[in-house]
């Protein structure tokens, strides 16, 4: 089969067996990848990553040991957990001593024509869910964990920094909240995407004084380094900063304010995988508007080249 496979920090294409699933596990025809920043970041380095690279995708399943499975569309969760160790046996598998992650540790991913992923990660799609939508909803699970972690309701002050794909989608779900929801970022383009979903927009050059140290929540969603300062200047005494960035290299800021103003920092990561279907099934969340282009995946590496360009959001690969 064809997959796209970093090697040497670069995008290449070759032909690979098709995998053999494990008697726990199903074979999925991919139908669409998503293009996200992790994977932008494996490509410069991000966790050493060798290998195939996509853990966004909604496929079909081909062989499965449970038959009720068999030709449903489904989308999967990407953490691979032992179910034996201790933060297992607390129920946090995502967190699992000895887990792989798929398309980011030890587990190949979606930028190819078939993968395996255990039964127990996969979550049907329903009819009325598009896969051009449902390829989202790994990251629209991302965002939905915001709101398993921290109370939000439409009295909260809440700002999201970054107006990229993750910052887009975290938005979107903060306004289900009732919550005024003001996105700040630097690209005009992307700022009007949100103000079209309703929220209040901001480039980060015009933020007024009198907001900082003012606001109840603050998330930090730029995928680079950038974001944490401003977040911690917005951020009131007793606040809340949500760090949702992954990135290669190391993130550098004055942690005084931490401390004086007694901020809580909230680390997270993977979400609720049932919560974001069903904000798409009742349309609470449209994701189609941030889709630019869609390539085959034998045209792989210049799909993540584009991806890369200044102000685009997500790009697709369709095996």
């Amino acid at each position: 089969m064809l997959v796209a496979e970093v090697h040497r920090r670069r995008l290449r294409l070759i032909q690979k067996p098709q995998p053999v699933p494990r008697r726990d596990e199903a074979l999925i025809r991919v139908r669409l990848a998503g293009i996200c920043n992790t994977d932008i970041e494996l490509l410069r380095g991000y966790h050493r990553f060798g290998g195939v690279p996509g853990h966004e995708f909604v496929g079909q399943v081909e062989n499965c040991p449970e038959a009720r499975w068999l030709g449903e569309r489904v989308v999967g969760e990407i953490n691979l957990a032992c179910s034996r160790c201790d933060f297992c046996r607390r129920n946090l598998p995502r967190h699992c001593r000895r887990r792989t992650v798929l398309g980011i540790l030890n587990k190949d991913g979606a930028f190819a024509e078939y993968i395996t992923l255990p039964v127990q990660n996969l979550h049907r799609v329903p009819d009325s869910v598009s896969d051009q939508a449902a390829v989202s909803v790994e990251p629209l699970a991302a965002a939905c964990e915001i709101l398993e972690q921290v109370a939000i309701d439409r009295r909260t002050r809440v700002a999201v920094v970054g107006d990229g794909k993750l910052a887009q989608l975290i938005g979107r779900v903060l306004k289900t909240t009732g919550a005024t929801v003001t996105m700040i970022g630097k690209h005009p383009n992307k700022l009007r995407l949100a103000r079209e979903a309703g929220l209040e927009t901001k480039l980060g050059r015009d933020v007024p004084k009198d907001w900082m140290a003012a606001l109840d929540v603050v998330v930090e969603a730029t995928g680079s380094a950038t974001g944490m300062p401003l977040a911690l200047r917005l951020v009131r005494p007793r606040g809340t900063v949500v760090w949702k960035s992954t990135f290669h290299g190391t993130a550098q800021f004055d942690a005084a304010p931490l401390v004086v103003n007694e901020i809580t920092v909230v680390g997270s990561r993977c979400g609720p995988f049932e919560r974001a279907i069903d904000l798409l099934r009742r349309k609470k969340v449209d994701p189609l508007p941030l889709v630019e282009r869609t390539f085959p995946l034998s045209e792989a590496p210049r799909a993540i080249a584009f991806a890369q360009r200044p102000g685009v959001l997500k790009v697709l690969l369709a095996p």
